[in-house]
């Protein structure tokens, strides 16, 4: 059995039970309810009506999150030639071609994405079994797969995050920090939403949304009505 800290007993106490809170006021009580000496992660925990293990039920996608995710993005490039040079011009924190992936290869994992031009993809294959599990193997779905190194970088490090469906049919994203206002934490969630609503994949049948809950990395979830996060959609 989960025993959970007097603080975390006191929090809980402060969310109605049953209650479903439009998302305004659900990112408004996590605010009000963090007491931790940390910077707290908000994160948005969607059940969908889908099965994974058909292929015409995964959802895995992209979004750019308009404000941001709060979090430094450390991002890797693995390339050849001019487009070396073009990562190390847009900044990425890591760049080479087969001296890092044999960093790699030796367990160097200091970083939180890693992109791949095409032409490098054959010798990145064999690092699948340590990149895989870690979530940082490059894939063209996740915009990590590009010759367009410079808008990818640039991208990542500014708010784009990659999400996708766990084994239950369940997303845990991310989507800001607990200091950001409550309309840029919106306007993120806001985007989130219509990310998810609009790769819908084909397999997908009768409701797609069944739940959504907020939650901070210390705090309890709260769950959100989802007709209401809908109309701050439209």
């Amino acid at each position: 059995m989960v025993k959970h800290s007097r603080r975390f007993r006191q929090i809980v106490q402060k969310i109605e039970k049953d209650k479903l809170y439009t998302p305004i006021k659900a990112i408004e009580l996590l605010k009000n309810l963090s007491s931790v000496k940390f910077i707290e992660t908000v994160e948005a925990h969607i059940v969908l009506g889908l099965d994974p293990k058909h292929a015409d039920q995964q959802l895995r996608s992209t979004v750019v999150l308009p404000k941001g995710t709060g979090k430094k993005v450390r991002v890797a490039v693995i390339a050849k030639g001019e487009k070396i040079s073009e990562a190390v011009s847009a900044n990425a924190d890591l760049v080479g071609s087969e001296d890092l992936i044999y960093q790699i290869t030796n367990g160097y994992l200091n970083f939180d994405k890693l992109i791949a031009t095409p032409d490098v993809m054959p010798l990145i294959a064999k690092l699948g079994r340590i990149l895989g599990p870690r979530g940082l193997m490059p894939s063209p779905k996740a915009g990590t797969v590009t010759f367009d190194v410079s808008n990818a970088i640039n991208e990542f490090k500014s708010g784009k995050l990659e999400y996708r469906v766990d084994r239950s049919g369940i997303l845990h994203v991310p989507f800001g920090k607990i200091d950001f206002s409550v309309t840029d934490l919106m306007s993120n969630l806001s985007v989130l939403y219509d990310s998810v609503d609009k790769n819908r994949p084909p397999g997908s049948k009768g409701k797609y949304w069944k739940s959504v809950y907020l939650s901070s990395t210390m705090g309890p979830s709260i769950q959100i009505d989802i007709n209401s996060l809908k109309e701050c959609v439209l």
